[in-house]
Order: C-alpha cells, then sequence, then structure tokens
C-alpha cells in the first residue's frame, strides 16, 4: 500500500497560525482540507468585532484565498461545515444567507453543515467555516 503524499500550505496572504495549517492537500483523489476559516486579517487581527456581516465576508475572502493557493475556487469545494455563535435560527439563518451570497457561495451548493456553537477559538469570533475541495485536475 502506498502511503497518500500529503502537503500542507500557509498562504503568504493569510494571517499566521498556532501549529496548523490552512491547507492540506493529500495526492490520494487530489482534495484539500482547508483548516477553518477565521475572521481574521491579513495580521492576525480579529475583523468586526461584534459584526457577524463583517466577520462572514472576511472569512469568505479568507476562504477565497485559501482555495486559489491550491488552484481550486467555490465550485470545487465538495464539503462545507459552518459554525456560528448563536443559537437562534435568525441568526444562523442570516449567516449563511450572506456566505452563500458571498464570493464563495458557489460552496454551499454542496454537502454543507450550519451549526450553532456556544464559542469559537478566537475571542470575539462569532463564524468560522471549513472546506473540502476536490482539485481540478
Amino acid at each position: 500500500m502506498t502511503t497518500p503524499h500529503i502537503t500542507r500550505i500557509n498562504p503568504a496572504e493569510l494571517h499566521p497560525n498556532p501549529g496548523y495549517h490552512h491547507i492540506t492537500v493529500v495526492s490520494a483523489g487530489r482534495t484539500a482540507h482547508l483548516a477553518g476559516q477565521c475572521p481574521l486579517a491579513l495580521d492576525g487581527t480579529l475583523v468586526g468585532p461584534g459584526d457577524l456581516a463583517a466577520q462572514v465576508d472576511q472569512v469568505a475572502a479568507n476562504a477565497l484565498t485559501a482555495l486559489g493557493a491550491v488552484g481550486a475556487g467555490p465550485e470545487h469545494v465538495v464539503r462545507s461545515v459552518i459554525y456560528v455563535v448563536s443559537d437562534e435560527t435568525a441568526v444562523l439563518a442570516a449567516a449563511w444567507d450572506r456566505l452563500t451570497g458571498s464570493v464563495i457561495g458557489p460552496a454551499f451548493s454542496t454537502a454543507s453543515t450550519l451549526l450553532g456553537v456556544a464559542r469559537l477559538g478566537y475571542t470575539g469570533q462569532l463564524v468560522e467555516v471549513d472546506l473540502t475541495a476536490a482539485l481540478p485536475d
């Protein structure tokens, strides 16, 4: 059995990480597994504290950058998980609507999960998105 080749990538256009990578590419089947994309600017600061729309926009921009770093686009996403700090249906729906209308909107036409959670990793963070993409040949 051949061990698949795994490449881990942190694009220079995205913020630094505390020990994980933004993208993991596995040669078997050519998929990319993006780390949860957070509403962080390049310098690692939180964008839009308390503003779900601003944070969704930053998450979408970061996800588009990460996908582009491996030659993929939103149309190549095969799985998404969206985490929103809320237990209110209206807030979850607002995050979903903003994401599906964003630059990565096509990513959510595939298998997707939307979760309301109590807290995310960064203080003040309201949204995070995990994506898996099937990379084009």
